[in-house]
């Protein structure tokens, strides 16, 4: 049965993944982007989820066009990094208003017509990161695990209404953000990851493809890391 997902920053990256393996799945897909040309083969929504009133447009938008949401991908997300002395208020609360906040105001507003359909799938996307911490990134980590706690809350809350709601952590994925490090900085991290390797982004999708499915029905409040076993512990 083809059900209308919604997938946030899905325009690149582990996002376009998630994206395109829901829609191989059979699903109608819809994704957000910022700037930029969007994907083709998707219903594609301009939404920054820092601003209450594009997140409702852009409900509105999909539910006209495929649906009420009936599965919550919240992977968009950004950085700005710095170490903590010389983080400004900015780049703390821009970090903690996309990342936790946005992701937030994107699952409040899913959750109403999941709630009156009395299923749906929500996946989070954090990072090991906000498990393992990372030097420079107080900001992202401290939003990144913030979504464990957002995630379980409301696997509590809305477990009755036969709503799940995940977490898939990535560890250090090939995309774009990270091919801007030097092979230096690709080779240290590498050495910490027991597997050796960067994740693919259709390996971070195939996990959440699984959360969305049927087969994942009595999941949720759960972390599932793909991350090479680099958070092992956490």
């Amino acid at each position: 049965m083809s059900r209308s997902v919604l997938v946030t920053g899905g325009s690149r990256g582990i996002g376009l993944a998630i994206a395109r393996a829901l829609a191989e799945a059979g699903d109608k897909v819809a994704v957000t982007y910022r700037s930029g040309e969007p994907p083709e083969g998707f219903l594609a929504v301009r939404c920054d989820i820092t601003d209450a009133e594009q997140v409702e447009q852009a409900y509105k938008e999909v539910e006209e066009k495929q649906g009420p949401v009936e599965v919550l991908v919240a992977n968009a997300g950004v950085t700005r990094d710095q170490l903590l002395l010389r983080m400004s208020e900015e780049d703390f609360t821009s970090v903690v208003d996309t990342n936790l906040t946005g992701t937030f105001r994107v699952v409040k507003r899913a959750s109403r017509g999941m709630l009156r359909a009395r299923k749906g799938r929500i996946v989070l996307i954090s990072s090991v990161v906000g498990l393992l911490g990372s030097a420079g990134q107080a900001n992202y980590a401290a939003s990144k695990a913030g979504l464990v706690g957002f995630a379980r809350s409301l696997a509590r809350e809305l477990g009755s209404r036969n709503i799940t709601c995940n977490v898939v952590a990535p560890g250090f994925v090939d995309t774009d953000m990270t091919r801007v490090l030097t092979d230096e900085q690709r080779k240290a991290i590498v050495g910490q990851v027991p597997l050796g390797r960067y994740a693919q982004p259709d390996e971070i999708a195939a996990a959440v493809r699984f959360l969305a499915s049927e087969q994942a029905a009595y999941i949720t409040g759960a972390v599932i890391p793909v991350d090479g076993g680099l958070g092992m512990g956490h």
